[in-house]
């Protein structure tokens, strides 16, 4: 990212995106040590850029490049009559960092919530990932649920 040019614009994702966004992802799962089939991927960038209720956003600065990319989950709630928003992938490349790029997906994933009726917007992150809790603990609240997995 260019510091001088500092202008970031967040969109859907669309079909001229996948080279950049694959980098990207590929970069996300790499920080996470996951590995993902080939073939999930291809349906994942597929549906984010279709699907109503799983929807991608990039941010992409004023030359076109994608900084980040944030992957929304718009599901129903048996605690809610609206449904929530699940934030589950978010990725910001390194040259991009503390630059508020995050920042604004947030804002983008917030306005589309809203828009949408949602109850609630909800996120998790590894107990490792230091530097993204000291933003999530800024723009969110903690929760005391624990996570099991199977």
């Amino acid at each position: 990212m260019n510091p001088s040019n500092p202008e970031v614009t967040i969109r859907r994702i669309n079909g001229d995106d996948k080279a950049q966004w694959l980098a990207l992802w590929q970069g996300y799962l790499d920080f996470y040590r996951a590995d993902v089939a080939p073939q999930v991927t291809d349906r994942t960038y597929e549906r984010l850029g279709q699907d109503e209720q799983v929807y991608g956003l990039v941010a992409e600065d004023a030359n076109g490049q994608l900084l980040g990319l944030m992957n929304l989950v718009f599901h129903p709630s048996t605690w809610s009559a609206v449904g929530y928003c699940y934030i589950e992938d978010l990725y910001v490349s390194p040259q991009a960092r503390g630059h508020k790029v995050s920042e604004k997906l947030f804002e983008q994933a917030y306005r589309l919530a809203e828009t949408r009726g949602s109850d609630r917007v909800y996120w998790m992150t590894q107990e490792y990932n230091a530097p993204a809790r000291s933003l999530y603990d800024k723009i969110g609240r903690r929760s005391s649920f624990i996570v099991y997995t199977r």
